[in-house]
């Protein structure tokens, strides 16, 4: 089993050689690590070039800052692993945790496994109450429509089956691909688990990106790819 791990990338020179750290360091050693640059401007792009280009399998650069869907469409077109885990470029999520992740498919009783926040005793970092609010609002509504039952809608962690994201055309390029994903997995029956993983949530000031505007887009793409679109 070859394990693709796919890491959007902005503005994260604080963070990304520890992430790359941290996953080179996890349990699943046939590793494949791909980082997509979305155009950072804050000197990231030129450690990675310097540093960390040399260590990890592909670095791919985008001309433009385009979001982290398009950064993932991207990722995931270049994965070649049996398995494809999403791995943000900060600090929020464990890269211990991917045997959790990845064992439902392993075992071949999962298509895709989502990594709860809210799920589970391990540790989570006491952030944002109107996020938390917000994020409980967005995943029962995209359960409405969907008729899954998720707990966390919006998690990074992902894990799918290469098979099922390559056949996924991603249309969303920021921050709707969560909702994206989730509607067209559902749409295809696909077996979907969830896993309760340790969350290490990041304030505004450490670099958190998502705002309150995003979660309007999200209410959008929930309708739109759920009722519009295939």
């Amino acid at each position: 089993m070859k394990l693709s791990v796919v890491i959007p990338c902005f503005n994260e020179i604080g963070t990304i050689e520890q992430v790359v750290k941290a996953v080179k360091a996890s349990p699943v050693k046939n590793c494949e690590i791909i980082i997509v640059d979305d155009c950072s401007t804050d000197g990231t792009r030129q450690l990675l070039k310097s540093h960390i280009e040399s260590q990890i399998d592909r670095v791919i650069y985008h001309r433009n800052n385009k979001g982290k869907g398009a950064a993932l469409r991207t990722g995931f077109m270049a994965a070649t692993g049996d398995i494809v885990v999403v791995q943000d470029a900060d600090l929020e999520y464990d890269p211990q945790e991917y045997p959790l992740l990845i064992d439902p498919i392993l075992k071949n009783k999962a298509d895709v496994v989502y990594g709860s926040r809210f799920l589970g005793s391990a540790p989570h970092r006491v952030v944002y109450y109107w996020h938390r609010v917000g994020n409980g609002f967005l995943t029962t509504l995209s359960n409405m429509f969907t008729n899954i039952n998720l707990t966390d809608m919006e998690t990074c962690y992902k894990a799918f089956k290469r098979e099922i994201i390559e056949s996924i055309k991603i249309e969303e390029s920021r921050f709707g691909v969560e909702p994206e994903i989730t509607a067209k997995i559902a749409k295809m029956n696909c077996r979907i688990y969830e896993i309760g993983i340790s969350y290490y949530g990041r304030t505004y000031k450490e670099g958190k990106k998502i705002g309150w505007k995003d979660g309007f887009w999200a209410i959008f793409c929930i309708l739109k790819y759920n009722l519009f679109s295939w």
